[in-house]
């Protein structure tokens, strides 16, 4: 069992942006979704559990290790994939997972050849592995992305906004890929995509303004809402009174109308009927109350 354990973590940048304010998590193998909005903290998160950035104060444990005193057992146990990477024109899949093979320090050829065809595999692009991988599409992309993370068997992988830009049918052969990877080591998803996190995660935090504002497993999330969460359509002229008189955590248009939500214990008004919530309800509803409290 790998332990990733974080305590009391804050950043804070030199042009004085507080990035991480407090932050403490516990995370063991499987996957872990790490929810919020841009601009929430998220991938500063990553970036220092990745040793690639230090914390101003705080301090991050993996399997009892501090990886601030120690970076390279860290890296040495790393997958990353970020939410851009580059890669090198005009050359193949193939060579370049042989080339950061290398640069992981997997030096005995047959070995590293053995992993490569066995991650290409594994990310359905061992038919593509001959194509420059700039030439890939960005689903094609991400999961050579996955392979490379793949590469020296980590017990981390680092996995930020992964999903963000593909189309359904790639968002999910690249979710059941991430869903696969991580029945043994530990898989940190970070994203701002909800529906991501129902799927693969069977616990979560949100993250917002640099804080931790809610920890747990998401269907427990989701049941402390039941008999809370109420709808209503409204017209789009209709909007500022009722952001005005009631609690909405969330709307989105239908046929050119607003479909409301508000989280109450009893029925806002007569127009409102009562729905089962979803993983969605919690995220918008914890980053309300959270707005609220600042």
């Amino acid at each position: 069992m790998n332990i990733l354990s974080i305590k009391n973590l804050s950043k804070t940048y030199e042009n004085g942006t507080q990035a991480l304010a407090d932050v403490s998590l516990e995370i063991t193998n499987g996957m872990f979704g790490l929810l919020g909005p841009n601009g929430a903290g998220k991938s500063s998160l990553m970036r220092t559990i990745a040793a690639l950035q230090e914390p101003t104060s705080g301090i991050i444990e993996f399997n009892g290790i501090n990886i601030m005193e120690n970076s390279m057992y860290v890296r040495e146990n790393l997958g990353y994939l970020p939410q851009e990477f580059g890669v090198y024109p005009k050359i193949s899949a193939y060579r370049l997972l042989d080339h950061l093979a290398i640069l992981k320090g997997i030096v005995n050829k047959k070995e590293r050849h053995d992993q490569i065809v066995t991650l290409l595999q594994q990310t359905n692009l061992l038919q593509h592995k001959d194509k420059a991988v700039h030439s890939f599409s960005g689903g094609m992309r991400q999961r050579f992305g996955i392979a490379q993370a793949l590469l020296g068997n980590p017990k981390i992988i680092i996995v930020d906004e992964p999903t963000a830009g593909l189309d359904p049918e790639e968002r999910n052969r690249f979710n059941n890929l991430l869903s696969e990877i991580g029945e043994s080591i530990i898989v940190l998803l970070s994203t701002h995509i909800v529906e991501d996190v129902r799927d693969l995660c069977t616990k979560m935090a949100i993250i917002a303004n640099g804080k931790l504002i809610s920890e747990g497993n998401p269907n427990d999330a989701v049941d402390s809402l039941k008999n809370k969460i109420w709808m209503k359509v409204i017209h789009k002229s209709e909007w500022q009174d009722y952001q005005t008189n009631f609690n909405i955590i969330s709307s989105h248009l239908n046929s050119g109308k607003l479909n409301i939500h508000v989280c109450a214990d009893q029925q806002p008004d007569s127009g409102f009927g009562l729905i089962s919530p979803d993983l969605s309800d919690v995220y918008f509803s914890v980053l309300a109350q959270n707005q609220f409290k600042k």
